[in-house]
């Protein structure tokens, strides 16, 4: 099916990587009228990962795709918590009523399984194929594209690279580029076995270059986090009993949420990010969306927020532009001053945060953050959750 002229249009589109970017770009594309195929290198689907928290920009895309009010309805509002030492002090408080009041919700936590499985039920199960890598995208002819998969090739109108951080789409179109480099830090991370006492919806404590937080989810259940500044690769022989030992004497709740964890839970990242900005999100008939445009380091929150605005503003450029080439410059003119603006910031708050080791710069950075008015943490907030999402026609 070709695209057509006029005010927005129809066409076909393939999305190359069914993680939570791709899935919300099909739901938009398919929202506008267009047909879609996602491919997903996996053969089964596991609903893999721990937890994630979405700001207000992630739950207004997610509104403008459909699925908001399903993912408000399994998530839990983080009203409570915020920034702590490893003795328990705090540094800064999290005032989620406050951002509430500033933008129509609070951050709400949510296990990124739960989130995956909403859009993969908004999707017609038709329309995924999985075990098929994608490594590279023909251009047959002007205004066409073609995705080899694994019972032949789909011609589209348009493919939508969500391959994530180790983008193989993204190598095909800027060989140039560096690629993905390694942020300093590893994370280690799991969802607890069975519900914990927990006090607040949500945490993080700073050490010297390490990090500890919680996400409490509706069920009683926690998301925790360890990161930590480490050599890329390395790897404890048993992860659960390393984390036993550097944190251990940290304060209540990170030993019960430790204890409440099964060994074999346990998920270990390297952190990897795009620190050399790409010259554009798009190329041809192809756009890269999530991370595969602009992975970043975690310490906003925002990467996935990020994913969702890109699939919003993609599937708005196409509904309202009368041709495909068009609507990939707008959305390339839109995302990525933003998003890399974004993980500028990310960059600089993970220097400032969890990364900082040196004992002089960490009693400077806590004093400062103890003695800031209480309403610099929810101005630091809004100034990358406030976003106006695009209307999709």
């Amino acid at each position: 099916m070709a695209a057509g002229e006029g005010s927005g249009m129809n066409g076909s589109a393939v999305v190359v990587g069914g993680g939570i970017g791709g899935l919300a770009a099909a739901i938009g594309l398919r929202r506008i009228g267009w047909e879609v195929t996602v491919v997903e290198r996996a053969h089964v689907l596991a609903d893999v990962g721990a937890g994630i928290s979405l700001h207000a920009n992630g739950i207004r895309a997610l509104d403008v795709l459909g699925v908001g009010e399903a993912v408000r309805a399994a998530a839990r509002p983080q009203y409570t918590g915020g920034t702590r030492t490893p003795d328990g002090k705090w540094l800064a408080r999290m005032d989620g009523a406050a951002l509430e009041r500033e933008l129509g919700t609070p951050i709400v936590g949510i296990p990124r399984a739960a989130l995956h499985s909403l859009l993969r039920e908004a999707l017609p199960a038709g329309c995924l194929v999985t075990g098929f890598e994608v490594s590279s995208v023909e251009s047959p002819g002007p205004g066409r594209v073609r995705v080899p998969v694994k019972d032949g090739v789909l011609d589209a109108d348009l493919v939508v690279a969500a391959d994530g951080v180790n983008s193989r789409l993204r190598g095909q179109l800027f060989p140039g580029h560096p690629g993905p480099a390694y942020s300093g830090s590893t994370v280690l991370r799991a969802i607890t076995e069975h519900p914990v006492s927990l006090r607040t919806d949500f945490e993080l404590t700073w050490g010297k270059g390490s990090e500890f937080g919680h996400i409490a989810f509706t069920d009683g259940r926690a998301e925790w986090h360890a990161v930590l500044n480490s050599p890329p690769g390395t790897r404890p022989a048993d992860a659960l009993a390393a984390l036993r030992r550097r944190f251990g004497d940290w304060h209540d709740p990170i030993p019960a949420l430790l204890d409440a964890t099964r060994p074999d839970a346990v998920l270990h990242h390297d952190i990897h990010e795009l620190a050399t900005p790409l010259p554009a999100f798009t190329k041809g008939r192809i756009a890269l969306v999530g991370d595969a445009a602009h992975a970043m380091t975690p310490n906003l929150g925002q990467g996935a927020c990020q994913a969702l605005e890109d699939a919003a503003t993609l599937a708005a450029a196409l509904a309202t532009e009368s041709a495909v080439e068009s609507a990939l410059a707008r959305y390339d003119a839109e995302r990525r001053p933003r998003s890399q603006s974004v993980a500028r910031a990310a960059r600089q708050a993970g220097r400032m945060g969890q990364q900082l080791a040196h004992p002089l710069g960490v009693a400077l950075r806590n004093t400062a953050l103890r003695l800031a008015p209480s309403g610099v943490t929810v101005r630091a907030i809004l100034r990358h959750a406030d976003w106006a999402p695009p209307s999709l026609g």
